[in-house]
Order: C-alpha cells, then structure tokens, then sequence
C-alpha cells in the first residue's frame, strides 16, 4: 500500500482536469492571433478566465495568468514596491519563500526596508504590532504582504482585518494553500492583489494566477508581447489555463470530510505518542495540513523512514544544496532550533481515505521508535 499525505505540495490532477487538458493539446492555435484558430483557443482562455473570476470573486479582467504561484508572488511583490514612492515592505515572519525572497531581493538591490510581523506561538499574526505600525510609519509602507493561510502549519490570517488596518496601503495575500479548500473572496476582502496556483486544487503544474485590481497597473517582470494587462508577457498556456478551470468547476475538495481525516489522524498521533504537539492546534487552520512535532527525533530521517513505509509527507524544514535548516515559521512559533527540525508536516487531499489514515497510523509508532533509536545514536 502506497499512501501519498502531501497534498499541500502538489495534489494529483483531477480526472475532469486532464480531460480537459488533453483536449485542449490537441487544439491548434495561439490565443493571440486573429486567424479562426486563434480566436477559438482565446475563447476558451476567457471561458476559462471568467471560471475562475466567478471562484475567487472578482472580475475577469483582474485575473493575470502566470506560470506560478511564485511568479505571481514575484509581480506582486516587486510591482506593488516599484509602483510606489514608498520604501517599507511589510510581511509576515512565516511567509512561503515566494515572498520573502522576493521581498529580501528589493532589500539588497533596491534600498528597501523589510519589516516582519511577529505571530504568537499559535503562528496567528500579532495584529497590535500591526496596528502600532501602521499607525507610526504609514506615509513609508509601499505595501502589506500577509499570506491567507500557512502553507507548513495550515494557520489561516485574520487577512480581512489586515485589510482594514491598511487603510489605503496595498494589500497581497499568497492564498496559494487557502484557493478551492475555505471561502475565498477577492472582493469581500477588499485586497489589492491575491495569488492562486492550480497543482494544488487538482488542476496541472505550471500554471497560476495574480488577481490584480482593475485600476491597479504595475510594472512587468516580463516584457514582449504585451500579453495579460502588458504585466505578464508571453504566449498564453491555453491548456493548462483550461484545465485549471476544469478543476475548479469539479469542485472535487470536500472540505469537512478531509477535515476528519486530519482530525482522525491527529487523535491516533496523540494516543501513540502523547509526547507528540500539533503546532498551530490552537488557531483556525486549513482541513487539511497537520504540522507535528516529534521531540528527540530529526525530521529528515523520519521522513526518509515514513517513505520507506510508502507513506510521503514532508518536513518543515527547507533543504538549499544539501544544507539541512530549521523551518522558519516554526521558529517564528518560538520553537527551538532542535523541535523545529523534529517536525513532519502531514497534508490530506480529495484522493485520501480512512484507509490511508489507518495505514499511516499503523506504521508511525515504528517509524517513530526509530528515529528515536537513530537521533540518540547520532549525539553519542
């Protein structure tokens, strides 16, 4: 038995999804040229744009495809802060790399200053130190970046109240994890920009989307064609855009029964292993992810270990050329270097059953006296 609980990295494509996509290869034509071809692939672009603005509340126009979720960060990130006077950066110390990176990139090369909001231990934003920045430093911050949900804890953020707060700041949200899991609206939420991605709704790789603001411009990373607002240039990815909206139009996510699954999955965690914490527990989270701690163990073995069950889950820790590192928004949780490099993130989808629960829980009290067993032997 093969039991797949990384969800939150990639979920397999939905069977409406490669139908559609399979389709949409066999079509000739590129969705900027006039000729009868080329007007069939485009309406099926917009077809597929409307789809998704309908999903997210907002309007057609204010949906930018993009290559990538990390793409669509990139713009947002980069375009908001070069489309301002303005010099302060604000974003939550547990952003997804996509946006911290991008933010560290302006630091270094475009005299930026980064300010991270501090979260509690429950990985919630600390919405007064917000508040007592916004009010103190308003007139220099170009834009708030504050993801909808945590992509390692499930951790979802008040966005609607940093909204509020802003004022007339612009706001971004990465609600890359959050799109087609909990209600999601664009325009309830009043945001400026928001990011969404499809391999992580049963919908193909490479393809993602910046909601952008109607009234909003900002400068392109890419230029050449003129292609998405003059924003995001380059032959449109007619397939993959098709079958993101077929996945989305499957509505495949049943948000309350993955919810059990990572309900059931936690109590058999907790009963084999009351040692065990469930980082984020206290605060509202995603149905599906659960980031656990496993004192006295290391991550990267338990995962190695896990697979050699056929269970795959992930670690919270980011590996750069072989450099193990501790998870920065475990960190930011106020984890110890140590736990935060003892944790395993578990993320249920659409394809999950009882089964792999069950599975799953039958093999960790093994995996876990292992790992155990292999931790005390590496400090000896």
């Amino acid at each position: 038995m093969s039991v797949y609980l990384d969800h939150a990295a990639t979920t397999p494509m939905c069977e409406s999804a490669i139908g559609a996509m399979n389709t949409a290869l066999r079509k000739l034509g590129n969705p900027s040229s006039l000729h009868t071809q080329g007007r069939s692939t485009r309406k099926d672009v917009e077809d597929a744009r409307e789809q998704i603005a309908r999903a997210v509340h907002c309007q057609p126009s204010e949906v930018i495809f993009t290559g990538s979720g990390t793409e669509a960060n990139n713009a947002a990130i980069k375009g908001l802060f070069w489309n301002s006077p303005k010099k302060v950066i604000v974003i939550s110390s547990i952003e997804h790399h996509a946006v911290l990176d991008p933010a560290l990139w302006l630091v270094e090369h475009e005299g930026a200053e980064l300010i991270q909001i501090p979260v509690t231990t429950d990985g919630v934003i600390d919405l007064d130190f917000l508040r007592a920045l916004v009010a103190s430093r308003s007139a220099e911050i170009a834009l708030i970046s504050v993801m909808h949900s945590n992509n390692e804890t499930g951790v979802m953020q008040p966005i609607a109240e940093v909204v509020k707060m802003a004022g007339s700041i612009p706001v971004h949200t990465d609600a890359v994890q959050s799109f087609s899991k909990v209600p999601l609206s664009y325009k309830e939420l009043g945001l400026y920009a928001m990011t969404i991605s499809g391999h992580k709704v049963g919908g193909p790789l490479g393809i993602g989307a910046l909601i952008l603001r109607r009234a909003v411009e900002i400068p392109a990373l890419l230029h050449g064609g003129g292609q998405e607002r003059d924003i995001r240039s380059g032959t449109l990815n007619a397939p993959s855009i098709v079958a993101l909206a077929a996945a989305i139009a499957a509505g495949v996510y049943d948000a309350s029964a993955v919810a059990k699954l990572r309900t059931d999955f936690e109590e058999g965690v907790l009963r084999a292993r009351p040692d065990a914490v469930i980082n984020g527990q206290g605060a509202p989270r995603l149905p599906g992810i659960s980031n656990i701690t496993f004192p006295g163990t290391q991550s990267d073995s338990l995962l190695l270990l896990m697979d050699s069950e056929k269970v795959s889950c992930s670690t919270g820790a980011a590996c750069t050329a072989g450099v193990h590192r501790p998870s920065h928004v475990l960190m930011a949780m106020g984890l110890t270097d140590v736990l935060s490099q003892s944790s395993l993130r578990f993320s249920f989808g659409a394809t999950n059953t009882q089964a792999d629960v069950d599975y799953a829980l039958s093999v960790l009290p093994t995996v876990i006296e292992r790992g155990l067993a292999a931790n005390a032997v590496g400090k000896k």
